[in-house]
């Protein structure tokens, strides 16, 4: 009964030190439970979302997206999945229970042996279950920030197209105001070759024009529902949902500097994060696999069921015999378990080089999204302060000169067509540097601007 009653108390003490969960597994449940409260993902039925009304800001494009666009649910789900394996990954594997009826009995001096009933429990070698528990944990963690590289991703997708649709509405109010000028010319060229004192050329060069600017403007208002759509689809809408036209950008400036934008992307950029959940995943993979050199034990306990003997009393008779068993599996066949120790290690490197790939590729994205940060940056300058107001002065110059008969209709023609140009790469360049910025804070992996004053 001592050896039992030892097994029992062993058994009970194993169970409990692998049940208590760990401080870093609560903690990670605690960020996903935080998560999960500020996005409501518990409860996807009934979660408010905004109205995108005139009035909605690109901010509140963003919460919409953060609170009801699938793909980011689905890498929030993934996160749990992971979570949910950690539990499972450090619990013993189940009891045995056997059941074994002695068709021809024993007979033993005390009766004899009619059933046998059995009950073992398998415990791996130390530190198995909490290596399983670990690994199990640090590919939770992985999924977290891939979760979080979800979340970025959708930003600055939903920030992108806000921002072609914003580019979209400046581009069809700029063609609107130059085909009200050009009617205008051109209502002025026919009045003028009625009456005489203009070419009939020059009215069917207003004309030419005239239809060029109105096809590009049936152009850009078919690309209205495109556009619509490609938004629609980012925030989980219907697509023949109807958005208002944004009035405008946000007003930001950058809130970095360019030297220290690279250690920002070492430093917080989830997908490599990632990557260092992996690397130390694959590392505690080797530590399992070095651990399967070792055997594992079970601890069971046999019951026989004895019949009483009906021919005589003996002394214990109809005692029922329980035996308690200690037995190990030999783990003799070493160059397989050196094998499993050397896929561990190939996994590992493999995540180091796949990091390494993944870092090389962010790197060269943000250099490019600098490069196109400066440059907006400089054409948003030459254009407001010199070209368009060039551009302006010479279409009033050369209409006063037009009318006064010192310039030709084409004359006229080229200054409104540079004008339009220009104004139309001014906004372009406007909407070049909010795209650049928000994937400078999509691969830096944090907020990289700050907010002006309307």
């Amino acid at each position: 009964m001592t050896i039992i009653r030892n097994t029992f108390v062993l058994i009970c003490v194993f169970v409990l030190s692998t049940a208590c969960a760990t401080v870093q597994e609560n903690q990670a449940f605690s960020n996903w439970n935080e998560e999960a409260l500020k996005w409501n993902r518990t409860d996807e039925e009934n979660v408010h979302l905004p109205e995108l009304d005139e009035n909605a800001s690109l901010d509140v494009y963003v919460l919409y997206a953060m609170l009801n666009n699938p793909g980011l649910r689905a890498a929030f789900d993934r996160w749990k999945a992971a979570l949910d394996q950690v539990g499972p990954a450090q619990t013993l594997p189940d009891p045995r229970f056997s059941y074994a009826n002695y068709i021809r009995e024993v007979e033993t001096r005390v009766g004899a042996q009619e059933h046998k009933f059995g009950l073992a429990q398998t415990f791996p070698w130390f530190g198995k279950l909490g290596l399983q528990g670990d690994i199990a944990l640090q590919a939770a963690y992985a999924e977290q920030q891939r979760y979080e590289a979800a979340k970025l991703d959708l930003i600055y997708r939903v920030k992108n197209i806000y921002y072609e649709y914003s580019y979209l509405a400046d581009a069809i109010t700029i063609t609107k105001d130059n085909v009200t000028l050009l009617t205008y010319l051109e209502g002025v060229a026919r009045t003028k070759y009625k009456s005489g004192a203009g070419l009939q050329s020059a009215v069917i060069k207003a004309q030419l024009e005239l239809g060029k600017l109105e096809d590009r403007l049936h152009s850009l208002q078919d690309l209205i529902k495109p556009m619509m759509t490609k938004l629609n689809m980012a925030l989980n809408r219907p697509s023949n949902l109807s958005l208002p036209m944004p009035k405008g950008l946000p007003h930001e400036k950058p809130a970095f500097f360019d030297d220290d934008l690279l250690s920002f992307l070492h430093e917080n950029n989830p997908n490599l994060k990632a990557f260092d959940y992996m690397t130390a995943r694959e590392d505690l993979a080797i530590q399992l696999a070095d651990k399967n050199h070792f055997p594992d034990m079970t601890l069971g306990v046999d019951y026989i069921y004895t019949a009483s003997r009906t021919d005589a009393n003996p002394v214990d008779n109809g005692k029922d015999p329980v035996v308690a068993m200690l037995s190990f599996n030999l783990p003799i066949w070493q160059q397989k378990y050196d094998d499993v120790t050397a896929e561990a290690r190939a996994r590992r490197h493999a995540v180091v080089n796949e990091k390494k790939e993944k870092e090389n590729l962010l790197i060269a994205d943000l250099e490019v999204a600098l490069f196109g940060l400066r440059d907006a940056d400089r054409k948003i300058d030459l254009y407001m302060d010199t070209l368009l107001p060039k551009a302006e002065q010479s279409l009033k110059v050369t209409e006063l000169a037009f009318t006064a008969d010192k310039a030709t209709f084409l004359d006229l023609i080229d200054s409104q067509r540079i004008l339009l140009g220009f104004q139309l790469e001014h906004k372009r360049a406007l909407v070049d540097r909010a795209q650049r910025l928000a994937e400078i804070e999509m691969l830096t992996g944090g907020d990289m601007v700050q907010k002006l004053p309307e």
